[in-house]
């Protein structure tokens, strides 16, 4: 599995656990290990270029996925071909101000920012109600239970209601 994580950023990230948790839900998911994907953390101003472009929207938002092979889950026995997923790009000064609202860490918001942003990459999405509740159930599990499997995040978060990301990615 390739993936790579560039940060453009001030912010201090911890490359590896970001990279963990991307091979963990692609892993749940029935990914390839022959996949690729890129996550890159970046500042608002190029974040809010890109929001403009692709969404027509003002300011920067908190995660955008750029999806490539458009591949999707799959199941026990039977993954995905291989393939390149996409790129999933991270604002963490808009992801740290959603994470003090939130009460909890910018880390953590960015966790959740990356695994929303995975979901989007294998064609999950929340423009309707259903759609949103089954992405964000989806989201929530995968998150817990990656944290609870992480000897540094272990214990750190509680999460209720459930996790949601920003209004755009």
């Amino acid at each position: 599995m390739t993936i790579e994580v560039a940060n453009e950023t001030e912010y201090q990230v911890d490359i590896d656990e970001f990279r963990a948790v991307v091979e963990f839900v692609l892993a749940q998911m029935h990914v390839s290990t022959e996949a690729e994907l890129a996550l890159m953390f970046i500042e608002p101003e190029p974040m809010e270029e890109l929001h403009i472009k692709w969404m027509d929207l003002p300011g920067p938002t908190d995660v955008m996925s750029f999806p490539m092979d458009e591949l999707r889950p799959g199941t026990p026995g039977r993954v995905t071909p291989p393939g390149t997923l996409g790129d999933i790009v991270i604002c963490p000064t808009v992801a740290a101000a959603q994470a003090l609202k939130a009460g909890h860490s910018a880390a953590e918001e960015m966790l959740l920012l990356t695994v929303h942003g995975v979901l989007h990459l294998l064609g999950y999405d929340h423009v309707e109600p259903e759609e949103e509740k089954v992405m964000f159930e989806l989201q929530r599990k995968l998150l817990l239970t990656f944290l609870a499997e992480r000897p540094t995040f272990a214990g750190k978060i509680t999460i209720d209601p459930p996790l949601k990301s920003g209004e755009e990615s």
